[in-house]
This record gives C-alpha cells, sequence and structure tokens, in this order.
C-alpha cells in the first residue's frame, strides 16, 4: 500500500513533505538504543510503532510532524516507557 500523505513541518518555517515510513523508523530505533534497548527489541519496537501510525495516516492527505509524533509517542508509551518519554521529550532535550 502507498500512503500519500503530506506532512507539515512544525513551525511552518519549512515545506511540507511526504511521509515517509524510514525517517520515522529511523527515529524511533534511534530512540530506543538511546535508552539502551538491544538492537533487535529497538527494530521489533521500531516496526509495530510505525504499522500503528501508518495505520492512523490511512484516511488522512496532510498531517503535522507533531500529530506523528503525539501518536508514535502513545504506541511507543505501550512498548517501551522510557523510550515513549525521551521520543515525547525530543525538541526540549535538544
Amino acid at each position: 500500500m502507498s500512503l500519500t500523505v503530506d506532512i507539515i513541518k512544525s513551525g511552518g518555517n519549512r515545506p511540507s513533505e511526504p511521509f515517509r515510513r524510514i525517517k520515522l523508523y529511523k527515529s524511533l530505533v534511534s530512540v530506543c538504543m538511546s535508552v539502551k534497548v538491544p538492537q533487535g527489541q529497538a527494530e521489533d519496537i521500531a516496526d509495530s510503532v510505525c504499522k500503528n501510525v501508518i495505520n492512523w495516516l490511512k484516511d488522512k492527505t496532510e498531517v503535522t510532524s507533531n500529530d506523528i509524533r503525539t501518536v508514535a509517542a502513545k504506541h511507543l508509551k505501550r512498548l517501551h516507557q522510557e523510550a515513549a518519554y525521551l521520543y515525547e521529550q525530543h525538541h526540549i532535550i535538544i
């Protein structure tokens, strides 16, 4: 299945871009590994969260990057609370 969902970037200063699963997947693996989740488990968690986000996106044509982050964090929280906390706090920490 191919999604054609535009992602409106935070702040609106940058142009929108198409949703790319790989970008979400890599950010989820990265946050999991930063809290010492083994790579294989991090990949499984990221895959599960991506599937849930894609399912949520199916009937949408445009969402914000914050919408994606919120939905991903909700599903990540069910699988790994510490990683979800870090994922939610991403902009505050950096």
